[in-house]
């Protein structure tokens, strides 16, 4: 198993200190948060991006996944989230990023009318994604929060460069259990983002093992060679404890939850 964490958790960290935290705690990867408040957006121009890329490159950490919030399935026009997706995917290329996460966003719509907007949408940005080497990922989230949800879209699609993040916590949120997830959403399967939290009704962050998540069961069922994101929700939950702190234990919690059963 291969660990990142995400930015999330050290929002407007700047990448110097998000690469020595990786190294210093033995992640191999860091998955970045692209958002205007972040050192990593979409405004980056040519040589920035030559930057940002060198920091990693040099200190042998990774750039799994660029988290985007394009809402492949919201009502509207496609023009503005096909330019939202095209972006994003140069952005990961230029960082050297494999996966591209973006969102459902289906709001309150019929749920096959939500799935074939982001079919559509998914569909029309795989080919550019593939030029480039890079997967877009549909997040367990929202309107599609369950794994057979992103399952639905990315079969749909049917695009190798389309594909799924299972985010731990929505799955269990919407009542599925990690075995059917990974059932459904293996074919598609990027990486998994993992958390934790002392229920559903406090959704504040935990480090993994402190709350209620089935976090062993869902690291079960995986490639014991895939990637696995601690995503900590710091930036909308200011009280939480600083993510920095939590780095080595949740390391190791999530290694021995991935070890082999003997």
């Amino acid at each position: 198993m291969k660990l990142a964490f995400s930015t999330l958790g050290v929002p407007g960290l700047p990448l110097p200190e998000v690469v020595r935290l990786a190294t210093g705690h033995g992640y191999q990867g860091v998955e970045l948060r692209a958002h205007p408040e972040e050192p990593v957006h979409l405004g980056l121009g040519a040589s920035e991006r030559a930057a940002a890329r060198a920091v990693f490159e040099r200190a042998g950490v990774e750039v799994l996944g660029i988290a985007g919030y394009a809402k492949v399935a919201a009502e509207g026009d496609d023009g503005p989230v096909l330019e939202e997706l095209a972006a994003l995917t140069r952005l990961a290329g230029d960082l050297g990023a494999p996966y591209v996460r973006v969102f459902p966003g289906g709001g309150d719509q019929d749920p096959e009318a939500a799935d074939a907007i982001a079919a559509r949408r998914l569909g029309a940005a795989a080919p550019y994604a593939a030029d480039l080497g890079v997967r877009i990922l549909l997040e367990t989230h929202d309107s599609h929060r369950a794994g057979a949800d992103v399952a639905r879209v990315a079969g749909a699609v049917g695009h190798g460069s389309v594909g799924a993040l299972w985010d731990v916590m929505h799955t269990w949120l919407a009542g599925e259990e990690p075995v059917a997830s990974h059932a459904v959403l293996a074919p598609h399967l990027g990486y998994v983002q993992v958390k934790d939290i002392a229920s559903a009704a406090d959704t504040t962050p935990l480090v993994p093992g402190a709350g209620v998540l089935p976090l062993r069961d869902c690291l079960d069922a995986l490639d014991p060679d895939g990637w696995v994101c601690w995503e900590y929700e710091k930036r909308w939950y200011p009280e939480a404890t600083e993510l920095p702190g939590l780095l080595g234990a949740g390391r190791e919690h999530l290694l021995r939850l991935g070890a082999p059963k003997q």
